[in-house]
């Protein structure tokens, strides 16, 4: 009688522990999930002064509103703006982000990412670099009239 009872224990802890391995296949993760296209934006080689503003495209895959409640730079010379509302279920959403091409050389910035997902925060990079503005060759005339000259050419 113990042998049968003690078959029947382990066949009964069996079959919960193999029902709670199923359940568990093919659940979803619940709440916010944001995915982002990239997770790094190479400006290239850009001239002193060119286009600040570069753009991190996202959407929320999860099953509830994503929220970012905070987005920084690394330093001032890298300023992100970011949307404030919610982003819901299937919605997408743009991060962008300005960095000052007045300074020349190479670059590596990031912008950290607060979200309501409940995990690690977002970390985003830009790079590139700047080259020094041409400078216009000296004495080129400009294209306005002179008022020594004469209208007959005199």
């Amino acid at each position: 009688m113990k042998k049968l009872f003690s078959l029947l224990m382990i066949m009964s802890l069996a079959a919960t522990f193999t029902f709670a391995q199923d359940s568990n296949e093919g659940e979803t993760t619940t709440g916010p999930k944001m995915e982002l296209e990239t997770m790094e934006v190479d400006y290239g080689v850009i001239e002193q002064g060119s286009e600040p503003l570069r753009e991190f495209h996202f959407a929320n895959v999860g099953n509830e509103p994503l929220q970012i409640t905070n987005a920084k730079g690394s330093c001032g010379c890298t300023v992100p703006n970011y949307p404030k509302e919610p982003i819901f279920p299937g919605e997408k959403g743009v991060i962008e982000v300005r960095y000052d091409t007045k300074r020349i050389g190479r670059f590596t910035k990031r912008v950290t990412l607060t979200t309501n997902e409940g995990g690690e925060k977002i970390v985003l990079t830009i790079k590139g670099e700047v080259k020094k503005k041409a400078e216009e060759p000296a004495g080129v005339p400009t294209s306005a009239p002179s008022i020594l000259s004469s209208p007959n050419g005199n």
